[in-house]
C-alpha cells in the first residue's frame, strides 16, 4: 500500500455567528470520484463510497476526524499540527461535499490568518490504498483507507504570510507563534534578496516558519 494524495481548490471561507463569537470554517468539495485528477488517477465512486462512509462514522460522527496545515510524509496524525475538525462530508452526485471547522490551536491560527488576509487555501485528500493501471490511468482499489482531509498552501499562500510579515499583521503574533528576532530576520532576508528571487525566499520563508511548530 502507499500514501495516496490528492489536492483539491474548491472550497469556500465562511463565518458563523455564535453566542460565544463567531466559528470559522471552510466548506467546499472535500474530494471527487469518477474523474481523473490532476494526479492522472480515479476513485471509482463505489471505492470512495466505502472509504468515506467509513470515516464519517468512525471519525466525523465521534469528533475525532482533524487534520493538518499541510501533508505530513505518512498516514499518521500529528496532533501538535492539527488545524482544523471536519464536520461534515456528503455526496452530491461524484463530489464528496465537505465543512470543516478551524481550530484554536497554532496551525489553526495560521490558516485563520491566511483566509482572513484573502489568501485562498485548498484541501488534500490523505489515505492508504493500492493502485491498478488500467488503459494509462492509475485506478485506486477498494483498500482504499481515508485518513484524514488537509489543508494546503495555495501557490498564493507563501506569499500573503511574507507581507503579513512586512506590514505587521497582528495574526502572526497570535500565541505567541514568532518572536521579534525572528521576524526581523525574515524582513532582513526579504529586503536583501533580489526581485528576480524573490518567491523562492517567500517559500523558504514560509517553510522554515511551518517547521518550528
Amino acid at each position: 500500500m502507499k500514501l495516496i494524495t490528492e489536492y483539491t481548490n474548491q472550497i469556500q471561507y465562511v463565518t458563523e455567528a455564535k453566542e460565544n463569537g463567531g466559528q470559522h470554517m471552510i466548506e467546499g468539495v472535500f474530494m471527487q470520484a469518477e474523474q481523473k485528477n490532476r494526479n492522472g488517477r480515479i476513485y471509482p465512486k463505489k471505492v470512495m463510497e466505502n472509504a468515506v462512509g467509513k470515516y464519517v462514522e468512525e471519525q466525523v460522527k465521534t469528533g475525532r476526524a482533524v487534520g493538518e496545515l499541510n501533508h505530513p510524509d505518512g498516514p499518521t496524525i500529528n496532533l501538535d499540527k492539527v488545524s482544523h475538525r471536519i464536520t461534515e462530508l456528503n455526496w452530491d452526485g461524484n463530489n464528496v461535499m465537505g465543512k470543516a471547522l478551524i481550530l484554536d490551536t497554532p496551525m489553526g491560527q495560521i490558516v485563520k490568518g491566511l483566509l482572513e488576509g484573502g489568501c485562498q487555501v485548498g484541501v488534500s485528500s490523505r489515505g492508504m490504498g493500492t493502485l491498478d493501471q488500467r488503459n494509462g490511468t492509475a485506478v485506486v482499489n477498494d483498500d482504499f483507507m481515508l485518513s484524514t482531509v488537509d489543508i494546503v498552501q495555495d501557490p498564493s499562500a507563501p506569499n500573503a504570510f511574507v507581507n503579513g510579515i512586512m506590514e505587521g499583521v497582528e495574526w502572526i503574533w497570535d500565541n505567541g507563534l514568532l518572536k521579534v528576532q525572528e521576524v526581523e530576520a525574515y524582513e532582513t532576508e526579504i529586503k536583501k534578496t533580489p526581485s528576480k528571487h524573490l518567491a523562492e525566499a517567500q517559500q523558504k520563508i514560509f517553510k522554515d516558519f511551518l517547521s518550528k511548530f
